[in-house]
């Protein structure tokens, strides 16, 4: 039942998409970042894609655009998985929000946004979630010191 799926999955993100692979029950795409919502709100409208899995990134610190920011989606009506890629630069690591889409993007977007720096624009939270406020740096880029003390914080009984 997948290969129709990603059948005409292929053919219809083949204007947009800057590269497309196959593998078993899953298409995997590379799409320009100024194209990535338009991207998602068809996958969401148009071929039933309801679920966001997970929103994360990859550091490339030898290539420019330096990030790929990675999605994956998946169809509770037709099983099958799409990854979805696309790349910002260190100069301007932002892409547009999939909140509007799918509410369980404003949590996965605020992890990536506090472990990498990317900037997920129309976020309405971005507050850190995982690290404390007032921790310094992105420790998931590959440049992030590993021995890097942070300033210490008052610790608060409540």
């Amino acid at each position: 039942m997948a290969a129709p799926v990603l059948d005409r999955l292929q053919d219809s993100f083949a204007t947009i998409a800057e590269t497309i692979e196959r593998s078993p029950g899953m298409l995997a795409m590379v799409v320009p970042r100024e194209t990535l919502v338009d991207c998602a709100t068809r996958l969401a409208g148009e071929h039933a894609f309801d679920l966001l899995l997970d929103v994360t990134a990859v550091d490339w610190p030898e290539r420019e655009p330096r990030f790929d920011v990675v999605y994956h989606f998946y169809s509770t009506t037709h099983h099958v998985r799409v990854r979805v890629k696309t790349r910002v630069p260190l100069s301007d690591p932002a892409v547009g929000t999939l909140t509007p889409l799918y509410g369980s993007a404003r949590f996965m977007e605020r992890e990536c946004h506090e472990m990498y720096g990317v900037v997920f624009s129309g976020n309405p939270d971005l507050r850190p979630i995982l690290l404390y406020e007032g921790f310094v740096g992105h420790p998931l880029r590959k440049d992030y010191p590993k021995s890097r003390e942070q300033p210490l914080v008052p610790y608060r009984i409540r």
